[in-house]
């Protein structure tokens, strides 16, 4: 009796530890998209970037994520999953280097892409790593130390962001993962034995459905961050970009349908558990990059914070995610989690509510109860995706399906993101526009407000220039405002697509953790 039990528990200590190095190249991977969140401003400033072009320091990253996730499937077949983690932490370990010495946006921009595309890989494999080292019930707790990592380490990266960049300075937000992407690039290798690579795939891959997979994503994602900028279709490059994503995702989903080893497993989403995980995770992506994105950029622009300000006020939805984690751990052991799963989404759709409510004064204190309403159901709605998704397919399926499914949580934060950033552009012009056309002389307050003004930088600047000071103050309260009025409408869309998340949840099948291991399936 105690024989089997000791050598069940020797087992679990040697599993244990390769996934918990593991899941640290994940965490810092995820938390790399959002460290910059809270330091753009200070990034901007010392490589001399425009405010439209600073958003594609973190968009740069989630594209090449994007692209790269769903080939780690198939490059993990290829080259194992020991040494294609060690290669992606290798990779983002120098990339990381390269951004801490970038010398201008355009730099930065490349370097980071690079990043995401050389360090994506850590994410899916960990994934499906969970599903050969743990069995059974301890399902619930790989699942759930993959959700906390999946939802936590982008929350937490403006916090630690924001303190490094007020510490130090911006370049060490990236000069912070040399030491753990060395231990991790030097220790894997000693420690992972999952599968064996097999280099003859090399030979018989689909590169015309990889090249068809990276066009389209890449151009979708630049339509989604330009559009806003060049006034979408009204310009040329905007739109044949669209027709080019257009029709090389058609032609992508007719190759990897017909194809006989497609590179990403689209068949699988004839699953209807792993169909519905795949879009709650892009949900779930929108709701967490999105707000993570909003949330620094209204306090930076709107109300002015510093990068360790920013952190502080963001703080409480980090430490309200790991309150939520033993929580969900406790209670996915006696309920269904598809009801765990529903309050999490709903939850987070009454958080966007609440910050819907936004004013042009709300700071740390403020944004406390919208932070913790979003960040304690984190766990609850990422973790049952993993099971319910991913643990309704069989063992041989998950490198390729696992790759789609963290893909379309990245692809919901790009797009989020992207969308997002439109919203602030059309509805801020939008706002400004009603709010100036209530700017009359026949607008008594506003007309007292001028007068004070204008009286009192008029004994310095004479009274011309008293007016016209008068004027631009009148401006710039009401371009907060109509800023203001737009984040408020962004979070509104955010809890739309939550609350039509929350509706599916019960279209989902329980799922009960299968015990064979993955191994090296093919």
């Amino acid at each position: 009796m105690n024989a089997p039990a000791s050598m069940a528990s020797t087992g679990f200590v040697r599993s244990l530890l390769p996934f918990v190095v593991m899941c640290v190249g994940m965490f810092i991977a995820l938390l790399d998209i959002q460290i910059v969140a809270s330091s753009l401003q200070d990034i901007g400033g010392g490589l001399s970037a425009a405010q439209d072009e600073i958003s594609w320091v973190q968009t740069a990253y989630l594209i090449a994520e994007i692209v790269m996730i769903p080939l780690s499937g198939w490059l993990t077949r290829v080259f194992s999953t020991r040494w294609l983690f060690t290669a992606s932490a290798a990779g983002f370990t120098v990339t990381s280097m390269l951004c801490g010495v970038a010398w201008n946006i355009e730099s930065m921009i490349v370097f980071r892409a690079l990043q995401g595309l050389l360090g994506a890989s850590m994410i899916p494999t960990v994934f499906t790593s969970s599903f050969h080292y743990f069995q059974g019930p301890r399902r619930v707790y790989s699942a759930a130390v993959i959700g906390t990592i999946a939802s936590v380490a982008p929350t937490l990266g403006p916090v630690i962001g924001g303190w490094i960049t007020d510490t130090l300075n911006w370049h060490w937000l990236f000069y912070i993962n040399l030491v753990p992407g060395l231990a991790i690039t030097c220790l894997i290798p000693f420690l992972v034995r999952i599968d064996e690579p097999d280099l003859s795939l090399l030979r018989k891959a689909d590169y015309a459905g990889i090249t068809l997979m990276a066009i389209a994503l890449g151009t979708l994602e630049y339509v989604l961050e330009e559009g806003a900028r060049w006034n979408w279709f009204d310009d040329a490059t905007i739109r044949n970009c669209a027709l080019v994503s257009g029709a090389a995702g058609v032609l992508f989903v007719i190759r990897s349908l017909t194809f006989a080893r497609p590179v990403v497993d689209l068949r699988a989403l004839g699953n209807r558990n792993f169909a519905l995980g795949c879009i709650l995770s892009f949900v779930t992506g929108i709701g967490i990059f999105s707000t993570i994105y909003l949330t620094p950029l209204f306090l930076g622009y709107v109300r002015g914070f510093s990068a360790w300000q920013i952190g502080i006020a963001i703080f409480s939805t980090g430490a309200a995610s790991l309150l939520g984690v033993p929580v969900y751990i406790f209670l996915a052991r006696k309920l269904d989690t598809r009801w765990l799963m529903m309050f999490g989404l709903a939850s987070f759709g009454a958080a966007m509510w609440s910050y819907s409510f936004i004013t042009h004064d709300w700071g740390a204190a403020e944004l406390l109860v919208p932070q913790i309403l979003r960040g304690f159901p984190q766990v609850f709605a990422v973790a049952p995706s993993v099971n319910l998704g991913l643990g309704s397919l069989p063992p041989e399926r998950l490198k390729y399906a696992s790759g789609l499914f963290n893909m379309m949580r990245n692809l919901g934060g790009a797009v989020g993101i992207a969308v997002s950033g439109a919203i602030l552009n059309d509805r801020t012009n939008f706002h400004f526009l009603m709010i100036a056309s209530k700017l009359t002389p026949a607008n008594g307050a506003m007309t007292r407000v001028t007068a004070d003004v204008a009286q009192r930088y008029g004994a310095v600047l004479g009274q011309q220039g008293g007016q016209v000071a008068a004027l631009k103050q009148l401006f710039h309260l009401a371009y907060r405002e109509a800023s203001t009025l737009a984040y408020a409408d962004a979070f509104r869309v955010i809890m739309i697509a939550f609350a039509i998340a929350t509706l599916l949840v019960p279209f989902l099948r329980n799922v009960s953790a299968p015990r064979a291991p993955l191994g090296g399936a093919p």
